[in-house]
């Protein structure tokens, strides 16, 4: 789905006051999975979470030979939701509430383990085999409390049911989730977050929406340029203040792909404990009890 956004082309139009940055972060490097490296804005020791959201990791972008594309096996979730958007190689989701789905670039699956399910991610028997470019972001958010005992649900949209909005100069905007530019993402979530993924050209600049009360944050995917006038470049994850509306994106001299969070905080205790995320100790241990037990992800009609 695509519109034109010609009323986009410079950020001098709004009338909202701009948010500033109050830090700059480079990322954590690990592995994860079957030992697949990843780039961590967060958590770090720096900023352990972005009330709602809890994690954000970007698997790639690299180029794998025959044999060498990794995914994750068989584990447990409890307590948040799970986004994965692929924008290069695929990744094949099943899950022990029946739930299966293969996503492909472009596409996005979203996971809202809630009261607990167990699921894989790997890549396809056909992408496994060949190879080729992997390219991956997952992103965890927090429940409420009130909402940790949700029955699990899985949500699927492809490419071309999530809303991209385009400028004449090159530039575009995907809304993943909540509204921006005009234009509404395909998924209900469960807590009040936005989620764009923005390609900025050379030079070019825009606005996004960061209503004043809500944590926010740019995370740079590739290239460089500024947000609200700090430099930011590649890997780095620009941390937003909370006294405007709205953030200015700029992209550098080879334009710059920008991941734009902002969440309403939940404000609740966080305990984590491996592939669980609940509200008090005494639920993490609980959380281990039903799994060990096999309860994950089986329930009754």
């Amino acid at each position: 789905m695509t519109t034109l956004g010609s009323a986009l082309g410079t950020a001098a139009a709004t009338t909202a006051a701009t948010r500033s940055v109050v830090d700059v972060l480079p990322p954590l490097h690990t592995l994860e999975g079957e030992g697949f490296p990843v780039r961590r804005p967060f958590p770090t020791p720096q900023i352990p979470q972005l009330d709602p959201f809890l994690t954000l990791d970007q698997v790639g972008p690299v180029d794998l030979g025959p044999g060498e594309p990794k995914g994750t096996a068989e584990r447990p979730h409890r307590g948040f939701e799970a986004i994965a958007y692929v924008l290069e190689g695929d990744i094949e989701y099943a899950d022990s509430a029946g739930n299966r789905s293969v996503v492909q670039p472009g596409s996005v699956h979203w996971l809202t383990a809630g009261a607990g399910v167990v699921h894989s991610a790997e890549p396809t028997d056909a992408f496994r085999a060949a190879g080729g470019l992997q390219h991956n972001l997952q992103i965890w958010v927090n429940l409420p409390a009130s909402l940790k005992g949700l029955r699990p649900r899985t949500q699927h949209r492809t490419a071309e049911q999530i809303p991209v909005v385009r400028r004449l100069d090159g530039s575009w905007f995907k809304v993943i989730a909540g509204t921006a530019l005009g234009v509404t993402g395909p998924f209900e979530t469960q807590v009040p977050v936005t989620v764009v993924h923005a390609s900025i050209a050379p030079g070019e600049s825009a606005e996004l929406p960061a209503p004043q009360g809500r944590n926010a944050a740019v995370y740079v995917l590739s290239g460089s340029g500024s947000v609200a006038a700090a430099e930011v470049t590649d890997g780095e994850l620009a941390v937003l203040a909370d006294e405007g509306d709205t953030v200015r994106i700029e992209g550098g001299p080879i334009g710059a792909d920008f991941l734009f969070l902002s969440g309403e905080p939940i404000g609740e205790p966080v305990f984590r404990g491996g592939p669980f995320v609940m509200s008090t100790p005494e639920d993490i241990e609980q959380a281990f009890d039903d799994y060990a037990a096999d309860r994950l992800g089986h329930y009754e009609d």
